[in-house]
């Protein structure tokens, strides 16, 4: 009965990634998507709907793209939208150090050394956890960690896109997740502070109020993501058969150990450069007046990611002989760029997507309307903070900014919650929990189409299918243990983090 189940449920998967992958090109389905975008807001014009912002009281409406100043915004922003379009920069940016670690064999001799050296058993275990991690560096897990996790588990004869799909969990499944406080905290802590204030002007909210929580989530996605990947994700797979070749496992030279050892003393060098800047207030990258999580260093981490690997590249390149000139140097940083060639057609049409959606207000009203239905929907206790998390799920799959979703939601849950006696710190956390699950499955994530693009180097027939279907386990399985989770924490009423409590007690 059991296999039968686990048959089932596989089977579903393929007809998923069947359905998805018999649709066009991801580049076509964006193209697509921003026509019927297009559609959709002269109809919703024409209806006259409308939505009642819950934090300025603005009455939102939808702006056709189909009138003259709708086709004039389209014709003169085509350029803008592409060129703005933040993976775009992030990603090019990084591409330019990562390149030179990369092409000079840095990046190659490391997989080798932990391939050869690293138990077997914890590789996946390690990605899932570096997933996680990587949320310090905001974007650094998505451009760095998930095409890494591909390439080390094909380098241990695995399925790569069971390696990317581990990182992608931790990177993307476990946003509402960490071991430390990252650079999304204050941002959504400041959003609540605003909001928790429309009920009490004292109160005040700290970066750390959902720590607690997020500290066993961690350990939890990590636990999860690796039972599912190792149990449900490769296995489904099955072998490799792409035509990708794996990083040849013959033991380090002398040579490497060398360059290793002068990489590793410049990336020390680099780190010692960045902490004497960054951590005393008076350092080259603290803004006056500021805390260190709103630095300079913080504010341009795509800068530091670049540096961090653009150095040690060099250096590795010097010490082993990879590079000799300057010249060497830029046609790495060249070839690096010349493999983001479908990713950059992906980009151009998920752009004018993306904006068109905000342009047209489609996406704000949904946004609106779902946390209104929510607000009327008469739920208490567990049961209300269960649907908050469906609310907040179904929110994701229409808009990607997580901060965005909650500078709309916070006004109207925030209060709402607080009136019915539950403090912000567990408002803030809920809805950190539904605007994770559904981020490896939302084609609006800002970094899906990039995913796209790193799965097709392993096999050009993969697409959105392949990814939703590959993703989906994860995001009902993180779904179960969160909510259990999170019914645990609140049955015996255990603070989500330092001064955030699960209930509120109004003065």
């Amino acid at each position: 009965m059991k296999s039968r189940k686990r048959s089932l449920f596989s089977r579903s998967l393929d007809k998923v990634e069947m359905i998805g992958n018999a649709l066009p090109h991801p580049a076509t389905i964006f193209a697509l998507l921003a026509f019927s975008v297009v559609i959709v807001s002269a109809i919703g014009a024409a209806l006259g709907l409308t939505a009642l912002h819950p934090g300025t009281g603005e009455t939102i409406t939808v702006r056709s793209l189909l009138t003259g100043e709708g086709v004039r915004w389209m014709f003169e922003h085509v350029e803008d939208n592409f060129v703005r379009f933040p993976p775009l920069g992030l990603v090019l940016v990084a591409m330019i150090g990562i390149g030179v670690a990369e092409g000079s064999g840095l990046i190659t001799v490391l997989i080798r050394a932990l391939v050869l050296k690293a138990p077997k058993r914890l590789i996946t275990m390690a990605i899932v956890m570096a997933g996680v991690l990587s949320h310090l560096a905001s974007e650094a897990g998505y451009v760095v960690l998930i095409p890494l996790g591909a390439v080390i588990f094909l380098a241990l004869g695995r399925h790569p896109m069971a390696g990317l799909a581990a990182a992608f969990a931790g990177v993307s499944g476990g946003f509402g997740a960490n071991f430390l406080i990252g650079s999304v905290d204050p941002v959504l802590a400041g959003l609540t502070q605003t909001a928790a204030q429309i009920i009490d002007p004292s109160i005040k909210i700290n970066v750390a109020v959902n720590f607690y929580f997020m500290f066993v989530s961690a350990l939890m996605i990590v636990v999860v993501g690796t039972f599912v990947t190792e149990k449900i994700v490769e296995p489904r797979l099955g072998k490799y058969r792409g035509t990708e070749q794996a990083i040849e496992m013959e033991q380090l030279t002398e040579t490497e150990r060398k360059g290793i050892l002068w990489a590793g003393v410049s990336v020390f060098l680099v780190v010692a450069a960045f902490v004497i800047t960054v951590v005393p207030e008076n350092g080259l990258l603290r803004i006056p007046g500021e805390e260190v999580l709103h630095s300079s260093f913080f504010n341009g981490m795509i800068t530091a990611i670049m540096v961090f690997f653009l150095i040690p590249g060099l250096v590795y390149g010097v010490v082993t002989g990879s590079i000799r000139s300057d010249k060497d140097g830029i046609k790495q940083m060249i070839s690096s760029m010349s493999h983001l060639a479908t990713y950059i057609v992906l980009v151009f049409f998920a752009a004018q997507f993306v904006y068109y959606f905000g342009y047209s207000n489609l996406g704000l009203i949904i946004a609106i309307e779902g946390a209104d239905f929510l607000s009327h929907i008469g739920l208490t206790g567990i049961p209300l903070m269960l649907a908050f998390i469906v609310v907040s799920a179904i929110i994701n799959m229409f808009m990607g900014s997580a901060s965005a979703k909650w500078a709309i939601m916070a006004p109207v849950f925030v209060p709402m919650f607080m009136l019915m006696g539950y403090h912000p710190a567990l408002t803030q956390m809920v809805f950190r929990i539904g605007d994770s699950l559904t981020n490896v499955i939302t084609p609006m994530m800002s970094y899906f189409a990039l995913i796209v693009a790193f799965a097709e180097k392993y096999d050009e027939d993969y697409g959105i299918g392949t990814i939703i279907s590959t993703m989906l386990p994860y995001s009902i399985v993180f779904a179960i243990f969160w909510t259990l989770l999170l019914i645990l924490w609140m049955v015996f009423g255990l603070p989500v983090g330092p001064d955030g409590p699960i209930h509120y007690i109004q003065n």
